[in-house]
């Protein structure tokens, strides 16, 4: 593996609904089907890292009504894939590097608001399961879902459990 210092500081929310279920958020102007994936953002210079969590789940979804279940320990990398251009890459990472915060969400539903930041991260969102999760992240984002899914599992609600 190479330096840590190769990679974005960044951190991802899995937001729990109070049945176990997953928010999920379809990312906008992305074609399908791996389209979907939690709220993530960059850590803003010495930026605190649940703050840095709840900011970007306000941002990205409108949500603010949510109280700690959980984190991940140290570091969750991916790298970028050769093909991928953006901003990011020309800033020389390699791929990013994640804290993951498990919340439960707290309001009604009606809080979420796609539209609240500048540039919608997502266009359409729905409540699913952690075990889905995986298989619904583009592939080089894969095992760092695979991952977050193992540590978060025991918040999580089963398909068999709902049925």
């Amino acid at each position: 593996m190479s330096d840590l210092a190769d990679y974005r500081p960044n951190v991802g929310v899995v937001l729990f609904h109070p049945d176990g279920r997953v928010w999920l958020g379809r990312r906008a102007n992305t074609e399908g089907p791996h389209n979907w994936q939690f709220p993530q953002g960059g850590i803003d210079a010495g930026e605190d890292f649940e703050a840095a969590a709840r900011r970007e789940l306000a941002e990205e979804t409108g949500a603010t009504s949510a109280t700690r279940l959980g984190r991940t320990e140290g570091w969750i990398t991916y790298d970028y894939p050769p093909e991928l251009s953006g901003p990011k890459r020309g800033r020389g990472f390699r791929g990013q590097k994640q804290v993951w915060f498990a919340f439960r969400f707290d309001g009604q539903e009606a809080e979420f608001d796609l539209a609240a930041h500048d540039e919608p991260e997502f266009d359409a969102w729905r409540w699913g399961y952690l075990a889905e999760a995986p298989e619904l992240i583009v592939p080089f984002k894969r095992a760092a879902y695979e991952a977050v899914a193992k540590a978060f599992a025991p918040f999580a609600a089963t398909k068999s459990a709902a049925a």
